[in-house]
């Protein structure tokens, strides 16, 4: 896998023959990766606080643990983006189980994610929230269109979820929603808001920032006229070379580099 990325980083970039590449680490032991993954996803949160993604108790973010994965982490109800760390989190089984952490999570964080988990097991982070853009958009009904080349990523790899029956509560509306996700990365729930999926927290999150910021352009192109779309072909071209596994990666790189640079107290 790593030299695949690596053959594609280096299609990608001038000079990487000379350079070393950023790409994404390798661990010695399984309680090693679990401690960075926690770390990148306490930083995801910071990501979405310094995007405006929060909105009172809504939204999460969760991980599938490496070392049990019929297991993930998600953040506990009530603390704001901005203030998470990785000791803040906590671990819950596909059940509804608390494992480690002693603070509640949010019911709706289980019942969508936990379902997500079990129905991918190629998704190791999802991420939801109720922004500005993602609700706005939401109410549409609609796909999104192939009107740029950020949108291409998800051409024919996002869904809608056009059922809507108040707060997620139980398990059943939660496999509703992992079945309209189906292999796609992203779903859009109608008159709610956003969810995207990823092998990594940071694929998921540099996704869901991206997805957000093509709903605020559509919505803005469609407000000035009618959007020229981009051609079947070339729009599942575009999606293959920006939707890939290590692009999807590097997208959140500068964004971990901000949050960190300001505040990188979400490592403890």
């Amino acid at each position: 896998m790593s030299n695949t990325l690596e053959q594609q980083a280096a299609k990608m970039t001038i000079g990487s023959d000379k350079f070393k590449l950023i790409m994404p680490p390798k661990f010695n032991t399984l309680n090693e990766q679990r401690t960075y993954e926690k770390q990148r996803l306490a930083a995801g949160f910071r990501v979405f606080a310094m995007y405006g993604f929060d909105e009172g108790l809504a939204g999460h973010i969760t991980l599938r643990d490496c070392i049990e994965p019929d297991t993930f982490w998600v953040n506990p109800v009530g603390m704001h983006f901005a203030h998470i760390k990785a000791s803040n989190l906590i671990r819950v089984d596909h059940t509804g189980n608390i494992i480690e952490g002693s603070t509640p999570i949010n019911n709706a964080a289980f019942a969508i994610h936990s379902r997500i988990h079990m129905a991918r097991p190629d998704v190791n982070a999802v991420a939801h929230a109720h922004t500005r853009y993602g609700r706005a958009f939401s109410a549409l009904g609609e796909l999104l269109k192939p009107i740029s080349q950020d949108a291409c990523v998800f051409y024919e790899n996002h869904s809608v979820f056009d059922v809507f029956s108040g707060v997620v509560a139980d398990s059943e509306e939660g496999d509703m929603i992992a079945k309209s996700l189906a292999d796609h990365c992203a779903v859009i729930l109608q008159n709610h808001g956003l969810i995207t999926a990823g092998s990594s927290v940071d694929a998921a999150v540099a996704n869901f920032v991206l997805l957000d910021s093509c709903c605020q352009s559509q919505l803005l192109a469609q407000a000035a006229g009618e959007p020229k779309l981009i051609s079947h072909e070339v729009a599942l071209h575009t999606k293959q070379a920006n939707g890939s596994e290590l692009v999807t990666w590097g997208n959140f790189q500068p964004m971990y580099q901000v949050v960190a640079a300001q505040d990188n107290s979400f490592l403890d």
